[in-house]
This record gives C-alpha cells, structure tokens and sequence, in this order.
C-alpha cells in the first residue's frame, strides 16, 4: 500500500511477472500505473508502506533505487530526460557498464533497433536539440545495451507517432528475446496484444489479470465510458 496526503494510491496490490514475460498494465489516467512503476523502482518518495518486493527470490523492500539498479532492474521514464554535454554513445556505453560493456557495433546496432541513424546520432548530445520522440528511442535503446532483468516500461509510445506503434511492439519483443522481463504500462491495444499477459487497474487496484486481448477489451468496453473515479467494479 501506498498513500499521499491521506489518500490510498496503491491499494493491495498483487501482481507477479514472469521470467522473459512481457505484461502490460492497463487503466485510465489516475489509475495509479506510473506510481506503481515508481514504488517498483524504489524512487524517493514513492516508498510502500506495507507488503513487500520480491524480485528473483529476494525482498528488495528495503533497498535504493541504485541498490534495485544493480540487481537488473530498470524504468524508462515516460518523459525521458535530457543530459546537456552527454553524448548519445557515452549515454549508451554507460547504461552497458554493467552488462559488460559494449562495442561500437553494439551502440549503433541499437540505434537501428530503434529507428535511429548511427551516424547522425551517436555523436550528438542527449539534450534540447533533440525532440521528446527522439530521447525516447535513445533511452529504448539504451535498455537494448543494457539488457537488464526486468525493464519498466511507462507509456513506451508516448511522444512517438502512431505509425511507429509497430516498431515500439517489434522492440518490446527484443528486450524479451534478450532475455528480460517487461512490465509495459499502456493504454494501447496494440502494445496490449503483444504481451504475454496484461493486467487492468483502476483507483490503486488490480481488478483482474490474464489475456491481454480479454484485459483490453474490457477497458475499452467497461472502464473507458466509466465516470466513476472512486468505486471500482469488483473483478468477476
């Protein structure tokens, strides 16, 4: 459980992901998604004040979002961030130091994943000049090089235009084939449809898991024209 100024964010909360699974969590605005991906992460402020985090058999409750970091855990931010002076090669190479390391045909390989020139990227600096579309694909494929055991996902596509929803599916699935976990949060059918499983949440709460296409439907059809923002349905 998590709360902010009286009010319960997080709400019993029971969610499970799978070794190389991919699992979308789906809900309207407010529903409480990125403050899970937050409290999963372990950023400040975002401490869960019952239950506990189990990752690969341990309970990781208590440690630092850096500490979390180097198990294999990481969240890209559904505003990805700007680092003025910091080029894209050393952004990449970094996000890789744990992983070992990369080659420069492993940076610009990742560039291609995502769409990017290696030519006209890697040099450039991870700031202003760069469009919020463009950051993001750089912070994708910095997830590429570091390969990490479970990847956060929040609003993947957000920023990026609808024509390339299919290549933002086609990388979701490469971070699987990796060898990572992947917790998506979305409110895309089509990111949905990818995924191994999607649960659905709405006022802090898991109301029902399983079949990504059943989940989306029922949002689509059930949450969406929903004006209530205070009493969830109960799960069937």
């Amino acid at each position: 459980m998590l709360s902010r100024d009286g009010k319960k964010i997080l709400r019993g909360v029971n969610l499970e992901v799978g070794d190389r699974e991919i699992h979308s969590i789906i809900g309207a605005n407010g529903a409480g998604k990125s403050t899970l991906a937050y409290t999963l992460m372990g950023l400040q402020g975002y401490e869960h004040e019952e239950g506990s985090l189990i990752f690969n058999g341990e309970d990781i409750s208590k440690l630092s979002i850096t500490e979390r970091a180097k198990k294999g855990i990481t969240l890209a931010w559904q505003e990805p961030a700007r680092f003025e002076g910091l080029r894209v090669r050393d952004y990449l190479a970094i996000g890789a130091k744990g992983n070992g390391g990369v080659t420069e045909e492993d940076l610009k390989e990742a560039l291609r994943k995502v769409d990017l020139k290696p030519e006209k990227y890697l040099d450039r600096e991870v700031g202003e000049a760069l469009s919020g579309g463009e950051r993001k694909r750089i912070e994708l494929a910095s997830i590429i090089t570091m390969k990490p055991k479970l990847a956060i996902l929040d609003e993947p596509d957000s920023g990026i235009d609808v024509v390339s929803l299919k290549e933002i599916v086609n990388l979701i699935q490469t971070f699987k084939e990796n060898g990572s976990s992947v917790l998506v949060i979305t409110h895309r059918k089509e990111i949905a449809a990818a995924s191994d499983k999607a649960s659905l949440m709405c006022e802090g709460v898991i109301l029902r898991s399983g079949d990504p296409l059943e989940i989306s439907e029922f949002f689509k059809n059930r949450c969406i024209p929903c004006d209530s923002r205070v009493s969830p349905p109960k799960a069937a």
